[in-house]
This record gives structure tokens, C-alpha cells and sequence, in this order.
């Protein structure tokens, strides 16, 4: 029989004999515990969710990789590299690589009767992921791209719709300044709204025949290639792997192929997505902080409380080890329960959150609409655990004080 875990049960369970100065005590370690933990759980689910869905939207305008031509500048204005069907098989089938498809883009001005607005126009091909899109319609729906025929359907955010008084069905006239301007003539098929505001109001998603011509391309010829991967931890592999592959190939126009990864294309985006992984350390550390000093307070109440108890078990013959494993189990038992109050709390308002969304956010600012939560269980566990272990490895100072209680005079202590 464990002595120790036996009587650390009668002392935290028993009802009998409790002193008034106890209850606040292990009220107010619990209460810390708690909302330690339940601060710890919400702003982790908020980055996590935050940098997920800033990151999704992202790589849903532009892909996790691009493979372009060397020659291009940072500009719309593209200059074309010829893919043939033995590059999109070799791509496809390189590992990790979950998609590959073709875009090309050139920037326009999108006119009406009442306002005009500059946009890039974004060629897609049959191919096409739509996921991203469908998930983001407003109304209407996507279009389907013909392996042969050139359309002139298109969809447009609703920033441009709202601003150009457009709705789902209407056409609307583009021009583009080349050696001469050129005007072609869209029809809207849906409408969509992803709160990326930057690339809201930017890009008009159509038929990549469309731009192949306005480009005088031909039909190999494409501002790129979008890659996707299974994984985005192994981003950087994949894209390095990637990278020297193709360093040393050429098309048939004898232009080089130049390999680059969001993070690259996007450096700005990316880095500040970062800096949020600093801001929840920093919220870590300190909640971590306060809810073991707050268990330090309550500990040393109930060891001062029980000084009397102390000296008997040590008249007795209970050597230290035994009467600190004492206090070690009634600190366990409390922080378990703050953790249990903790993780309701905590999981309760992600879930409120996630459901009826009540914290809203400038998406001109946030790229979000609301706050994002995403309660990834390993991280849960990896929370739980790591409050576990840091507040019972507090505990371990305010227990040598036991080592200090001198049997004759504690029995006296009242």
C-alpha cells in the first residue's frame, strides 16, 4: 500500500476537519491553473488558426510552388516558358507534389458605364484546382474550361462586383494596353469572397486561352506552373529538390525554368505570419509563470496549515522523502483539477468561436472577417502535458520546506 498516496487522498478528500484558511487557498491555485491553461489553449488555437487560413488563402491565389521563366519580371506582365506534356508527367509524379497546372496572367482594365478598375487577368486550364473558389463563392458558380475552345466566362470577387455594380450573368468589357489597346468582352459566372482584400480586388479568373491570344502565344506557352504539395512542412524540400532539377533545364525556346516556393514569393506575407509563433512563446512563459507561482502560494499555505500533522508523521518515523511525496500528490491532485476546469474552459470558447464566430476582424487589416481557431489535438496534448510537468517540477521547491519543520516545536504549533 502507498502510505503517501493514501494519506494525501484523506487530507484533499476528506471534508472533516478542514481549516477555513484551506478553501482560498486551493480555490485560488485551481483558479490559476485554470485560466493559465485556458489562455494557454485559446491563443495557440488562434495563431494556429490565424496562420492556417492567411496561409490557405495565399497559396490558393498562387500555389505552394511556381516554376516560371528566369527571364520574368515581378510584374503581371509575364514573360511565357513552353511546358509540353513530358514536364507536367515528370512534376506530377515527383514525390510529395499533389497537383500541378498551368496559368498565365496579363493585367487589364476592367471597365463599366459608371467605373473602371485595374485587374489582373488570371488564365487557368482544364486542369484547374476549384476548391479554393467553390469554397469561397458567393453566387453563381465556377466555369468549366474547354481543352479546346476559347470561353469567356469568368469570376470576379466581390470587391470588384460590389464596386463596379456587377451581379452574376452581366458582361463587362477589358482592356489591355499592348502595342495597341484591345478590348475583350466577359460574362460573369460567379462571384466570390475570400477577404484577402489585396487580391480581392486584384484578380479576374478566366480561360487561359484567353490571355495565351491577348498574348500572342502559343498553346504550350504559359506564364508558369503552379505546384501543390501533400505536406506543408516538407515545403522547403520539395521546393529546394525541385529547384536544382530544373536549374539546368531549358525549353524549347531555350528559356530557364526558375523554381520558388511561397515563401519566396510572398517573403513579407510570410515572415509576419512568423513573428506570431514569437508572441505565443511569450504568452506561454508567462501564463506557464503565473499559474506555478500562484501553486507555490497554495502549496506553502497547506504545508504551514499542516506543520502540526508534519511533526507527528515525523515522531513517528516518516523521514522527508516520504512527507515532501505527501504535499507532491496533494499538488497533484489540484493542479488536475485546475487543468480539468482548464481545458473546458479553454476548448468551450474555441468552440464558440468556431461556431458562432462573436470576435470579428478587420479583413482589410487581418485578411479575416473573425477570429480563426483551430484545436490541433497534439498541440492540446503537448499543452496539457507540458503544464503537467512544469507545475510539478515548481512544487519541488516549496516541498524542502518540510525538510526545515522541527517535530518538537511543529506538534506545539497550532
Amino acid at each position: 500500500m502507498n502510505l503517501e498516496l493514501f494519506i494525501a487522498k484523506k487530507i484533499h478528500f476528506s471534508k472533516e476537519g478542514d481549516k477555513q484558511v484551506t478553501p482560498p487557498a486551493v480555490r485560488i491555485a485551481m483558479i490559476g491553473i485554470a485560466l493559465g491553461l485556458a489562455v494557454m489553449i485559446l491563443s495557440v488555437a488562434i495563431v494556429i488558426g490565424f496562420k492556417k487560413e492567411v496561409r490557405n488563402k495565399v497559396i490558393g491565389f498562387g500555389s505552394h510552388i511556381q516554376i516560371t521563366n528566369l527571364d520574368s519580371n515581378v510584374s503581371y506582365e509575364t514573360s511565357p516558358i513552353a511546358v509540353n506534356e513530358a514536364v507536367l508527367a515528370d512534376l506530377s509524379h515527383t514525390d510529395g507534389v499533389s497537383h500541378v497546372e498551368r496559368f498565365a496572367t496579363k493585367p487589364g482594365l476592367l471597365k463599366t458605364d459608371s467605373a473602371f478598375q485595374g485587374i489582373v487577368l488570371k488564365g487557368v486550364g482544364e486542369e484547374y484546382d476549384w476548391t479554393f473558389f467553390r469554397k469561397n463563392l458567393k453566387s453563381g458558380d465556377v466555369f468549366s474550361v474547354s481543352p479546346k475552345e476559347s470561353g469567356t466566362s469568368v469570376i470576379i470577387s466581390k470587391y470588384l462586383a460590389d464596386r463596379l455594380s456587377l451581379k452574376v450573368g452581366d458582361g463587362f468589357l477589358t482592356y489591355f494596353v499592348q502595342e495597341s489597346v484591345r478590348a475583350r468582352k466577359f460574362t460573369i459566372t460567379g462571384i466570390y469572397e475570400t477577404g484577402f482584400l489585396d487580391y480581392d480586388k486584384l484578380f479576374v479568373i478566366a480561360d487561359i486561352k484567353q490571355v495565351q491570344r491577348l498574348n500572342g502565344w502559343e498553346a504550350d506557352q504559359v506564364s508558369g506552373l503552379e505546384l501543390y504539395v501533400d505536406d506543408y512542412a516538407r515545403l522547403d524540400s520539395i521546393s529546394e529538390q525541385l529547384y536544382f532539377s530544373y536549374s539546368e533545364k531549358k525549353d524549347r525556346n531555350d528559356n530557364t525554368y526558375y523554381v520558388r516556393s511561397i515563401k519566396q514569393l510572398k517573403p513579407m506575407i510570410v515572415n509576419w505570419l512568423d513573428v506570431f509563433d514569437i508572441n505565443v512563446v511569450v504568452i506561454l512563459v508567462l501564463m506557464m509563470a503565473v499559474a506555478g507561482f500562484t501553486m507555490i502560494s497554495g502549496l506553502l499555505i497547506i504545508i504551514l496549515e499542516r506543520t502540526n500533522m508534519i511533526g507527528i508523521l515525523k515522531a513517528l518515523g516518516h523521514d522527508n522523502r516520504g512527507i515532501r511525496k505527501i504535499f507532491l500528490y496533494i499538488s497533484f491532485f489540484l493542479i488536475g483539477k485546475g487543468m480539468i476546469w482548464g481545458n473546458i474552459i479553454g476548448i468551450g470558447l474555441c468552440l464558440i468561436q468556431s461556431k458562432f464566430q462573436p470576435i470579428s476582424l478587420d479583413s482589410s487589416i487581418y485578411y479575416l472577417d473573425a477570429v480563426p481557431v483551430d484545436i490541433n489535438i497534439l498541440t492540446w496534448v503537448l499543452l496539457n502535458i507540458g503544464t503537467l510537468s512544469v507545475a510539478m517540477l515548481m512544487m519541488l521547491g516549496p516541498s524542502f520546506l518540510i525538510t526545515k519543520i522541527d517535530p518538537a516545536k511543529s506538534i506545539r504549533f497550532e
